[in-house]
């Protein structure tokens, strides 16, 4: 599978093993710069990240380029979403952004958001296992998370399904073109099912 290829040649990241997660790989860093380049992440005022480690760069440029974090909830155990901004009242002026980029940062210094709040998502930004950059088919972790927040804010009008674009940052090694052919056959028989969304390469 992905997993197995990405820690047999060592493009698996801490927390390792990557199996039945969002894997972190090499030069993730890298990868979200790329994202950052696109017109529609610099327009882009409000910003959907998923809560993962190989997304956490992500989180950091939305931050970092004056724009507000939207992050579920990890499972969604404790809440929905929280909203992050670092000019926020109750975020220290000396504390470092990478203090907010991670599931206790945006515990802790993250606005809870409620299921009937009104807002507008510019763009989201998905963890994934591997893409296919031809259909925009993405296979996750497992969990339909991704699938499920997407449903709730489109469902609640906090996005126009219409226009914001869903992108992901990968390895070379996840991104596929051959449809259901390997590894998409043997990820989805792991799994037990499959999950599609939309996906940019990095």
């Amino acid at each position: 599978s992905v997993w197995d290829f990405m820690e047999e040649n060592d493009i698996a990241q801490f927390p390792r093993p990557v199996h039945h997660r969002i894997p972190n790989f090499l030069n993730a860093d890298l990868a979200a710069e790329n994202l950052a380049t696109l017109p529609e992440f610099q327009s882009a005022t409000l910003v959907k990240v998923n809560p993962d480690t190989p997304q956490r760069r992500v989180r950091h440029l939305v931050l970092s380029s004056n724009k507000t974090l939207l992050t579920p909830q990890p499972r969604l155990r404790t809440g929905f979403f929280s909203t992050l901004h670092k000019n926020n009242d109750n975020i220290p002026p000396a504390l470092p952004i990478e203090a907010l980029t991670n599931s206790k940062g945006a515990a802790q210094y993250g606005k809870s958001v409620t299921l009937y709040e009104s807002y507008n998502v510019d763009l989201v930004v998905v963890g994934s296992t591997a893409v296919c950059p031809k259909t925009g088919a993405r296979v996750g972790k497992g969990e339909g998370f991704a699938e499920l927040e997407w449903g709730i804010l489109s469902q609640q009008g906090n996005l126009d399904v219409a226009k914001v674009l869903v992108v992901t940052t990968v390895h070379d090694c996840q991104v596929f073109d051959g449809g259901m052919e390997e590894p998409w056959a043997s990820l989805m028989k792991e799994r037990g099912d499959g999950e599609e969304g939309a996906g940019e390469r990095r």
